[in-house]
């Protein structure tokens, strides 16, 4: 009623405050279970009030009131706590989940840098050594494969020497 006869349109407290209008007509219409309840509640009616020009303690002792004689439970702001609790263990937990994918990530990329960096040390000492033809039989490879080969081992040749 305050609103209203104040010329204030519910459109403009949603700018102001930025509470949903969703919300602020769950209050006026005294449909206090769609309010998220605890200690959001209270800021609801703090900002509606604000933005009214009302006093704000004495319309969320007023609230509060209303809210218990509608049977509700004026619950206290542990859930509220508990919610930020577990907003911060979720967060370390993904920063830990991230950290160990990226363990992970350079592990596999040490492993497989170390694989390829064996065998291309076994394949030079093989080749200059003059066993490693003998490993992979000529015949069965296609020419394209050869001439890969054969630019790597001149590669590592240069690099070698």
């Amino acid at each position: 009623m305050e609103r209203l006869s104040r010329g204030i349109a519910l459109e403009h407290i949603t700018a102001v405050t930025k509470i949903s209008q969703h919300h602020l007509l769950a209050l006026e219409q005294e449909r206090f279970r769609l309010l998220p309840g605890g200690i959001l509640s209270k800021g609801i009616v703090r900002g509606y009030a604000g933005a009214v020009g009302l006093d704000e303690h004495d319309w969320t002792e007023r609230f509060l009131k209303a809210y218990i004689a509608s049977g509700q439970t004026a619950d206290d702001d542990s859930g509220w706590t508990e919610f930020a609790s577990n907003v911060g263990k979720a967060r370390i937990q993904r920063h830990d989940a991230v950290e160990v994918r990226l363990r992970w990530l350079g592990a596999i990329f040490l492993l497989l840098f170390a694989a390829s960096g064996g065998f291309l040390t076994v394949r030079y000492f093989g080749v200059r050594a003059g066993w490693w033809p003998t490993l992979i039989p000529p015949n069965n490879l296609s020419a394209d494969f050869h001439a890969i080969v054969d630019w790597v081992e001149n590669w590592f040749s240069r690099i070698f020497s």
